[in-house]
């Protein structure tokens, strides 16, 4: 069950605050970069075709896999089945458009020494380097679901990050903007999950609409 922000959370119940990182922490911005201009710009390159075209033929193909798939979110594994190279270099130079909501950091930093944070995402950990490059450390884990447990973010992954943390599912609260990665699966194992739905689209009155919200809400305010 989605939480609303009427329920009463202590601190003291409270071990873990978790956060999605794209869509939550940071906007999607270097990850468009990457799947739509970086990967089709090279594509293009190198089997000399327009940029359109590449694009055409890229989309394509990540829609023939899927995103339930692991591979869809490895994107050395695109630079390979495309014959692009190595993935890290390019991805180095698309940091600037890494981009932070704009209440994000204060309310990391707010929310720092009340308990601990940490980063449940299914963002692999080759776009975390450069997506938390700025807040890491205010994190004392970072989760990465595809590259640490070869799934996406099923209530398997979020028992084993429970285990790991050394805290029962109800010790933890999560915050993410995917109604099923980030509030249907932590909620069936006891994680109180929110859903952060920026533009309001979803209509649930128990959704978040920023990150300083949700940060009221752990503060009991």
């Amino acid at each position: 069950m989605i939480q609303s922000e009427s329920m009463k959370i202590t601190q003291n119940a409270i071990e873990v605050v978790s956060f999605d990182v794209e869509g939550t922490l940071v906007t999607t911005d270097f990850s468009y970069a990457i799947w739509f201009e970086m990967i089709p710009q090279r594509y293009a390159e190198r089997w000399d075709l327009s940029f359109e075209e590449a694009t055409r033929k890229i989309k394509w193909e990540y829609d023939s896999l899927g995103d339930q798939q692991i591979d869809w979110y490895d994107v050395q594994y695109w630079f390979t089945r495309f014959d692009l190279g190595k993935a890290d270099i390019a991805m180095e130079g698309l940091q600037p458009r890494v981009k932070y909501y704009p209440e994000t950091k204060s309310v990391l930093k707010k929310l720092d020494g009340v308990c601990k944070l940490s980063v449940a995402s299914g963002s692999p950990r080759p776009f975390l380097k450069h997506l938390l490059r700025d807040t890491a450390h205010h994190f004392s884990s970072i989760f990465s679901s595809t590259s640490d447990f070869q799934q996406v973010k099923t209530t398997e992954f979020y028992k084993n990050m429970c285990r790991q943390l050394l805290v029962e599912p109800e010790q933890v609260v999560h915050v993410g903007d995917h109604l099923q990665f980030d509030c249907l699966e932590p909620a069936s194992i006891g994680i109180r999950a929110y859903y952060l739905d920026r533009e309001g689209k979803s209509g649930d009155p128990a959704a978040v609409r920023d990150l300083a919200q949700f940060a009221k809400i752990i503060n009991g305010l």
